[in-house]
């Protein structure tokens, strides 16, 4: 043991369940939890990978003087997984239906660990709904909906969910192709019906789908943040799909 390199900390947003009008046992209880596959893909380089549960100042059971800050000062990195969709009232839209009205209780807890993180300059990496919750953090709107807002999307999210795929270009001259030295896209793993629409403040594009849909960012600000439209915890099921281990290798090097 002795010289090895201590290993990176990466923390990992929870999804969060919240209890269920007449529900028994742990569903009258919120939950927070991890998808075992985005922690064994953040891990998979011989990592640390801890989930940051949402800090309370005044919590049901205990007062506590930690804060997300501190796990921000803690930990070398951020991942943000997937999940529940982002209100619209984060970037100052209503919802265009009901089941629009994502989980304004966990857009407030991930735009805080946005806020700590960037300000301690580590580095983050978004997935999914990750990638969309950093363009609302810097100012950056969404469409509600492709299908209704943008009826000439194809088809990001089917019932085939973890095997539904189409192609991503990367953006010529941008980060990703350096990253993936010099591939410029290739097949994904797509779960979504919500995307980009407008970009926040210093956000580019670095990956499209065909139909122009945006399916990867990055900040160019002072630290690495960067998020994917894709999955790319689910690519191993299919070994025609895109190999995203640059993606995750720039981001533990940010991270070390």
């Amino acid at each position: 043991m002795l010289g090895r390199r201590r290993p990176v900390h990466i923390g990992l947003s929870a999804r969060i369940f919240h209890p269920e009008h007449g529900g028994t046992g742990l569903k009258t209880k919120t939950l927070q939890v991890l998808e075992q596959s985005v922690a064994q893909w953040a891990a998979s380089r011989d990592t640390l990978v801890l989930m940051v549960p949402s800090v309370l100042s005044d919590g049901a059971l205990m007062r506590s003087s930690i804060r997300i800050r501190d796990y921000a000062d803690y930990l070398d990195g951020l991942i943000l997984q997937g999940g529940a969709d982002v209100s619209p009232r984060a970037y100052g839209e209503e919802p265009l239906k009901p089941e629009w009205s994502g989980d304004p209780v966990r857009d407030a807890y991930e735009l805080e660990l946005v806020h700590e993180f960037m300000e301690a300059g580590k580095p983050i990496l978004g997935i999914c709904r990750g990638m969309q919750l950093i363009n609302v953090a810097l100012g950056g709107s969404l469409y509600q909906d492709l299908p209704t807002q943008c009826p000439e999307s194809r088809g990001h999210e089917t019932p085939d969910y973890d095997r539904n795929a189409h192609e991503v270009t990367f953006t010529p001259g941008g980060q990703f192709v350096k990253w993936f030295g010099g591939v410029t896209g290739g097949p994904v793993a797509s779960i979504h019906h919500q995307a980009v629409q407008h970009l926040g403040k210093d956000v580019v594009v670095e990956a499209t789908a065909p139909d122009g849909v945006v399916e990867a960012i990055r900040w160019t600000g002072r630290s690495f943040v960067c998020g994917v439209q894709w999955h790319p915890e689910f690519h191993h099921l299919n070994s025609d799909m895109l190999d995203c281990h640059p993606l995750l290798e720039a981001f533990l090097a940010a991270a070390r």
